[in-house]
């Protein structure tokens, strides 16, 4: 399997690109990303960009994809909700399309959030602009798409967020993780386990478009 993946220097990212390079089945990783990463694998081709609102330029690099892995977002505080459309929506559908008219038999994943809206009518206006984006993904004319909407993701394996707010976060409650994860077990989710649900779900798909975290949990134990 070859894998494009955006947003690999992110904190689900991360996990998805260390879960792509350890499983035997993915051949190829092409990561899109502004800056280089420093990470160097056998497996693993960097290709800087820096328009992510134009691929016209590398279209060439961007055909033979089984899979997109797509966990590249912005927080939307601080923003109104054009400018979070415009990075959110128009960003993501930018990537999206291009791919899907260069590779039309591929699986297209993308990562959400709890509580997103799907009638893009509620009162929350991130909740909307993610909702309208996941509607729009799921019309793309390819093989199969499917949104994920993790809840708390515990970041595993040294990886932790860019955001610095987050990340005091997680460190706060790392203590807390296992008797959170034993009364919440359909709210918190980590990197590995969506690592390990997006491979499975490009290889073998799933029975519903939409996985909340309990299904991206039943996912990831999915036997290959």
């Amino acid at each position: 399997m070859n894998v494009i993946l955006f947003g690999a220097t992110g904190m689900v990212g991360q996990g998805v690109l260390r879960e792509c390079l350890l499983d035997p089945d993915v051949q190829q990783i092409l990561s899109i990303v502004r800056t280089p990463s420093g990470q160097h694998h056998a497996k693993l081709r960097e290709l800087i960009h820096t328009d992510f609102f134009d691929y016209s330029t590398i279209e060439p690099q961007l055909t033979g994809f089984d899979a997109c892995f797509f966990s590249l977002g912005v927080s939307s505080a601080g923003m109104d909700e054009a400018k979070y459309k415009h990075l959110t929506y128009d960003l993501t559908l930018a990537a999206a399309t291009t791919l899907a008219r260069l590779n039309p038999q591929m699986t297209f994943i993308y990562v959400s959030g709890a509580g997103t809206d799907s009638t893009e009518r509620g009162r929350i206006m991130w909740a909307r602009v993610k909702g309208k984006t996941e509607n729009a993904l799921l019309q793309l004319p390819v093989r199969a798409a499917y949104m994920f909407r993790p809840g708390f993701i515990q970041p595993l394996h040294g990886i932790r967020s860019k955001t610095k707010l987050y990340q005091a976060l997680y460190t706060a409650l790392t203590p807390l993780l296992p008797l959170l994860k034993f009364a919440f077990p359909k709210y918190i989710t980590t990197t590995e386990e969506l690592g390990h649900a997006m491979l499975n779900v490009a290889r073998s798909g799933y029975p519903k478009p939409i996985l909340e975290t309990a299904d991206i949990i039943r996912a990831a134990s999915t036997v290959k």
